[in-house]
């Protein structure tokens, strides 16, 4: 890290003391995060910092989310953890012609902060750096009109701009259907401008090549172009952390 972001962060470190709450059990690059989603103004990252905190004590008090508490989204089987990309990201795919809108929000939530968890976590290697990040993939294949939930996508993305910051490191939005493309328009106004820039929607065969070459055969399934098996996000094992 370099000696002006060192600074700026031992100054976000004060103004989220200020703000009556505390930055010890989290580092640097933890706190860089949220620094960048606030173009580095350190009065605003604290705030952002402190919000996330209290969300993140409210919401997630055991500070995960356990499988029992979102069976009825797992039992639909549309999310899997497919191990790190070439750049060292998890690559969480969602097959979104398996996804039916429910009445359960709090369970979908519950779901998505599931999800970005586990995820994120599989990038550990016996501890949290803080700066880790994941790729995303939204296949849209098949998708019919009973699997469009703009409420959800927009649930997602705005869950992991407000509590997830900088984790995101690319999503990917695979075989878009042309009716799609009003859903997506009225998700993207909810969207900010560094996370519409992470998003690419692959349209023709370069960049399907550029899609496989920037995930990695290893961990891309078979049916996108890579050599690896599809694996359920329930069937996922994390490595254990180092105490």
């Amino acid at each position: 890290m370099e000696r002006n972001q060192e600074l700026t962060v031992a100054q976000m470190r004060e103004a989220v003391e200020k703000l009556g709450s505390s930055t010890e059990r989290y580092g640097d690059a933890t706190l860089m995060r949220f620094l960048i989603a606030r173009s580095l103004d350190k009065d605003k990252a604290a705030k952002m910092f402190v919000q996330w905190q209290k969300w993140r004590s409210d919401f997630v008090p055991r500070n995960c989310i356990l499988d029992s508490e979102v069976e009825g989204e797992l039992s639909a089987e549309k999310v899997y953890l497919q191990g790190v990309s070439r750049k060292g990201h998890p690559v969480v795919i969602v097959k979104c012609n398996k996804h039916i809108s429910g009445n359960d929000q709090l369970q979908f939530k519950k779901f998505v902060v599931h999800i970005l968890d586990k995820s994120i976590a599989s990038a550990f290697r016996g501890k949290e750096i803080g700066n880790e990040k994941m790729t995303a993939i939204l296949d849209l294949q098949q998708l019919s009109y009973k699997n469009i939930d703009s409420r959800a996508l927009i649930t997602g993305f705005q869950f992991l701009q407000s509590y997830y910051p900088e984790r995101l490191a690319k999503c990917y939005l695979l075989h878009m259907p042309g009716f799609f493309v009003r859903v997506w328009k009225l998700v993207s106004r909810f969207l900010d401008k560094a996370t519409l820039e992470k998003i690419v929607i692959v349209t023709n065969e370069e960049e399907r090549r550029e899609f496989v070459r920037d995930i990695g055969e290893e961990a891309l399934p078979e049916e996108y172009g890579g050599l690896a098996k599809l694996i359920l996000l329930q069937d996922f094992k994390l490595n254990p952390l180092d105490h």
